[in-house]
């Protein structure tokens, strides 16, 4: 395997929270992203704004990792806990 240009990778934890909030912001130009769900509730995961139990792109049970598929997704990603209770570890690169 080749890399291509820097890699930087950011990683951040967010609150849980059983109102949406952005786990990642828009960026245009994101090479992979990775959420651990570092909490004893299901996650629900968007692509876009304003995650729900009802408008989800992904649902992550207590301790659940997710990788992004390729070519990755770039914009704004929102997530709301069933209750709150720990965080999502989040990295993009």
């Amino acid at each position: 395997m080749s890399v291509i240009g820097t890699q930087t990778a950011a990683t951040t934890n967010v609150a849980s929270s059983a109102t949406s909030v952005t786990l990642f912001a828009a960026t245009g130009n994101a090479k992979a992203r990775a959420i651990y769900n570092d909490s004893t509730a299901v996650l629900y995961v968007k692509f876009g704004a304003t995650a729900s139990a009802t408008s989800y792109t992904v649902q992550l049970a207590a301790g659940d990792y997710y990788e992004f598929p390729q070519p990755c997704y770039s914009g704004v990603v929102d997530g709301i806990w069933a209750s709150a209770n720990g965080n999502a570890r989040v990295t993009g690169w």
